[in-house]
């Protein structure tokens, strides 16, 4: 029995030097990838329009590539964090989210069909209503309000920074009440009269009038903001190096040249509201970098501690400086 023991020992200890003898190779080329997908819609519309996009990738890559939808942006950063999904489109908030907590790094940057990479945070109301942007600006708790996700960078971040936050405007004690909801749920609240005014975007409203034109012809849009960064494709730093640059290329090469391939691409990024994709790295966030910031020192002023406001208007100060050295080096950012 003991000789049993010693040879069962024996045996675990060769096999424990033998694996350190050959660590695991952390940034080996994985078998499967998993894109993550806000389903800022419903997954139901949304999955038709990104899977002829992913099965082009894993024809490319060679590799299977399989969809991860979530239904808030929270969700998207944890499961890049957690290594449960590789890479994925993100918003410009929760790519910047993810390249702090998630270990993510952006790979490119969307255009829409007409080569602009930026778009628009916009308020909606119910056409016919009468409702303007004074009216809303007045606060009084006359009217209920939609406002999107917490990491939302045009349905909760854009609206706070360029119409509330400089206003003095807290939304709470503005409104007769506040709901939090997709930029779908919004569309429909505010059409069929259940919410007086809500937070949207100018992409959001292109697939409503393309899903629902009933529904959309119902609202007019009362507000509209400076241009936010167009949303990206962000992947995991530590995802295989060989990998990773096949994907960036896919991304920027999807739709170009001619031929049916070519042409077949750009019917799926027609599908998506988009014209393709753009170079971009991590400094392409600066714009939402100072949102926050600003958004900081707007919160800071409210509640009035001198010590806290000179704080944030350094942090401000510095990322405003940061951003405006970044782009004296690189224009087209």
């Amino acid at each position: 029995m003991i000789r049993r023991h010693v040879l069962t020992a024996l045996a675990a200890a060769l096999a424990l030097s033998a694996c350190g003898q050959k660590p695991a190779d952390k940034t080996a080329a994985p078998k499967e990838l998993t894109f993550s997908i806000l389903s800022a819609e419903n997954q139901a519309s949304m999955a038709p329009l990104w899977q002829p996009m992913l099965d082009d990738m894993s024809e490319q890559l060679g590799i299977k590539v399989k969809p991860y939808f979530a239904t808030n942006y929270t969700s998207l950063i944890e499961a890049m964090r957690f290594n449960q999904v590789q890479v994925g489109w993100f918003s410009a908030l929760p790519a910047l989210e993810a390249v702090r907590r998630a270990d993510g790094q952006v790979l490119g940057r969307v255009i829409d069909s007409g080569g602009v990479d930026s778009y628009e945070s916009v308020l909606i109301v119910k056409k016919g209503s009468g409702i303007t942007l004074d009216d809303v600006l007045k606060c009084g708790k006359r009217y209920s309000f939609g406002i999107g996700d917490a990491k939302s960078t045009s349905g909760t971040l854009a609206p706070m920074t360029y119409l509330f936050s400089p206003r003095g405007i807290e939304p709470a004690a503005c409104f007769k009440g506040v709901r939090s909801a997709s930029h779908q749920a919004n569309v429909f609240s505010v059409a069929n009269g259940v919410l007086d005014v809500a937070t949207n975007n100018s992409v959001g409203l292109v697939f409503a009038g393309r899903e629902n034109p009933e529904i959309a012809a119902k609202i007019e849009v009362i507000w509209r903001s400076p241009p936010l960064p167009e949303s990206s494709i962000v992947a995991r730093k530590d995802l295989d190096p060989a990998i990773k640059e096949k994907l960036r290329q896919f991304f920027l090469t999807y739709g170009t040249g001619t031929g049916p391939r070519a042409d077949k691409q750009r019917e799926v990024l027609k599908g998506l509201a988009y014209g393709g994709f753009r170079p971009a790295d991590d400094s392409y966030l600066d714009p939402i970098r100072e949102m926050e910031a600003s958004e900081a020192l707007a919160d800071a002023k409210r509640g009035g501690d001198a010590a806290k406001i000179a704080k944030a208007q350094a942090a401000y100060d510095d990322i405003r400086a940061k951003a405006a050295q970044r782009r004296a080096v690189n224009p087209d950012v």
